[in-house]
């Protein structure tokens, strides 16, 4: 029977499996006020990863990020902003391939042997992770389908992606530009022209609770407003307040929809509602009108003029 030759699928690189050690790596995951989260997040990590340098770069949560992340990994503190406490978390490591996993992020077990793989390509600098989302739905679905599609042919890697780069490269580059927002998307664009991007089949999985949130149809078509906003100009610091805000429409989600109907349906109505089985009393004909009423009624006019 003939044997299967390993793929980039099964993170083997045939030629050097079993022939030289593997390419070391550096985990850098930058976080604020992760405190929910941050230990499951990093418990995984080292669970996954053991051979990794994993490196968290805190800018300045307010919560027990700090304290609970210092069990599970080295911690730096840097003043706050992604771009600014990723590259801090570069320069504090020292292998040859840097790797960015967002806190609510869960990554794949195959993903750090398909990087090796795949950086076994001298022509590689770096690339991302297939998206995928922590719930089911259509919309999710075709944002995580979408954004895997334009990461492999328009070399547009998000954080979300867990992205990954040649520390040599990523130097050259200047690291990512502190800018306000959009700094994963200028890097992998910079990225394109020095070498080949890839998308590997691993996944990243990442959280879908602000894209509910707001509505999944909403966000997709506000994300891409905010992106075409960048591409035509507009301070990163302007999209930044954009993006907080969220958008200026809503789209509510088919599970919020349901919510909301169901809390319509079970809140009485504010005027006009009684309890059932009790009459209504019927006002007597000629009946001289309480003081209270009279200047109730005479505040409202007030009021209407």
């Amino acid at each position: 029977m003939a044997r299967r030759v390993p793929t980039i699928a099964d993170g083997a690189c045939p030629p050097c499996v079993g022939s030289v050690a593997p390419l070391p790596v550096a985990i850098v995951v930058p976080t604020l006020n992760e405190a929910e989260g941050i230990v499951a997040a990093l418990r995984k990590l080292r669970h996954d990863f053991p051979d990794c340098e994993l490196v968290v770069v805190d800018g300045g949560s307010s919560d027990a990020t700090v304290t609970l992340a210092a069990c599970h990994a080295r911690v730096l503190q840097s003043p706050v902003g992604r771009a600014v406490q990723m590259n801090a978390g570069a320069s504090a490591t020292t292998a040859p391939v840097l790797w960015f996993v967002h806190a609510d992020c869960r990554i794949d077990p195959k993903a750090l042997g398909q990087i090796r793989a795949a950086l076994a390509d001298p022509r590689v600098a770096g690339g991302g992770l297939s998206l995928r989302f922590d719930r089911r739905s259509v919309g999710l679905d075709y944002l995580a389908w979408s954004s895997t599609k334009r990461a492999r042919h328009l070399h547009q890697v998000f954080g979300d992606q867990a992205m990954f780069v040649r520390r040599d490269a990523f130097e050259m580059l200047g690291g990512f530009p502190e800018i306000a927002i959009m700094e994963d998307l200028e890097l992998s664009r910079r990225l394109g022209r020095l070498g080949r991007l890839v998308v590997l089949p691993a996944t990243s999985t990442a959280s879908s609770r602000r894209l509910v949130e707001h509505g999944t149809w909403s966000m997709i078509v506000f994300m891409q407003m905010l992106k075409g906003c960048y591409f035509l100009g507009v301070t990163p610091e302007k999209i930044r307040r954009l993006y907080r805000a969220g958008p200026p429409w809503k789209w509510p989600s088919r599970r919020t929809r349901r919510r909301q109907r169901r809390e319509r349906s079970t809140r009485p109505a504010v005027s006009g509602w009684r309890e059932p089985g009790v009459a209504t009393p019927r006002p007597q004909i000629g009946a001289s009108r309480p003081e209270s009423a009279v200047a109730d009624g005479a505040h409202v006019s007030e009021e209407a003029r």
